[in-house]
């Protein structure tokens, strides 16, 4: 299954979704496709990431001083969740396909039974 394109344009509304865990599974593989190969669309994500994670811990008052390695670790979770989620996706089709040839399987055998 191919992933779809994301322009740049497209990928800067999809910065702030990102960063609240707002977008689906698909659109979080197409944003982190796009962000991967587009250095500027990167850099905006770094910076929105920065802004919003620093004030929010300037309202709580604690926090990780790291924020590019939460950046990087928010990602590479981003990433399992897309895998599993094709992974999920790949055992529903399995076992689709499997419930469909039972049916075809019992039903050329209960055939076999009636006429012969």
């Amino acid at each position: 299954m191919e992933v779809m394109a994301v322009t740049c344009q497209e990928a800067e509304h999809l910065v702030t979704p990102y960063i609240n865990d707002e977008l689906t599974g698909d659109e979080t593989e197409a944003f982190l496709a796009h962000i991967e190969s587009c250095r500027n669309c990167q850099e905006e994500l770094e910076i929105y990431f920065m802004v919003d994670v620093g004030l929010k811990q300037l309202d709580k008052g604690y926090g990780t001083f790291d924020i590019a390695g939460a950046l990087e670790r928010r990602i590479e979770e981003s990433y399992s969740r897309v895998h599993r989620m094709w992974l999920f996706r790949s055992l529903k089709y399995a076992v689709n396909m499997l419930s469909i040839m039972a049916v075809i399987v019992t039903v050329l055998l209960q055939f076999r039974i009636w006429f012969f």
